[in-house]
């Protein structure tokens, strides 16, 4: 099974993860200021049966694909942590456009775009469409499935067996910190949104601290490979 370092580390880069703001908090902070807390939480509700569609595709996925070709799994943890180096010099890189130029960034840029986090005049939607929306908005994002395949790998150890039971105990990790921090952006989604609507300096700095956890784990991921 999964060591405790190892789970400390996959729950830091989650962690980073969920702090960069993306569609998933942009749809709950939304709701939450539109129609208050509880049309948020419904809505993360969503978010998170999203992610156990993506968590549950991911891991069956990577089992069977070892269990059929384990070269081809092999390549694909070494294309996920060249992945990651990539993502970190996109982050760190003068301009760059992964994680730091968010929609609030942009529209801080940009004369008459409106800001993503500003109180809009949304209908209030009953539970079963926010949830639904709060799924789909999850489902269909592309990075959520790329985290999975390219970060997975690189915590999974065949060896130890249980490949299928070590991908659904990170996916929980990852779950858990997303929720709780969601969460709390919910119950205080009005002074977060003002503050990231405002604050151009956090999303240089997150830029940068998402770009290092992405380039230590990367490097730490190709040296242990180096000196297997």
């Amino acid at each position: 099974m999964l060591t405790a370092q190892e789970l400390i580390w996959f729950a830091l880069v989650a962690l980073a993860l969920v702090l960069t703001p993306g569609p998933n908090m942009i749809y709950c902070i939304s709701r939450t200021l539109c129609q208050g807390r509880a049309a948020g939480m419904v809505s993360l509700g969503g978010v998170a049966l999203g992610f156990v569609v993506h968590l549950l595709g991911a891991s069956f996925g990577l089992s069977a694909l070892l269990l059929a070709a384990p070269l081809a799994f092999s390549a694909l943890k070494l294309a996920g942590a060249l992945y990651l180096l990539w993502l970190a010099w996109q982050a760190v890189k003068p301009g760059g456009n992964i994680f730091a130029p968010t929609l609030a960034a942009r529209a801080a840029a940009l004369p008459g775009v409106a800001m993503p986090f500003e109180t809009r005049a949304l209908p209030h939607d009953p539970p079963r469409k926010l949830f639904l929306m709060g799924f789909m908005t999850n489902l269909l994002n592309p990075k959520v499935a790329m985290f999975y395949l390219s970060f997975f790998p690189q915590f999974l150890h065949p060896e130890r067996g249980q490949v299928l039971l070590q991908s659904l105990s990170l996916g929980a990790v990852q779950i858990t910190v997303s929720l709780a921090i969601n969460t709390v952006i919910i119950f205080f989604a009005a002074g977060l949104a003002v503050f990231l609507n405002r604050n151009i300096t956090w999303m240089r700095v997150q830029r940068y601290v998402m770009g290092t956890v992405l380039g230590l784990l990367a490097l730490r991921l190709l040296t242990e490979k180096r000196t297997a």
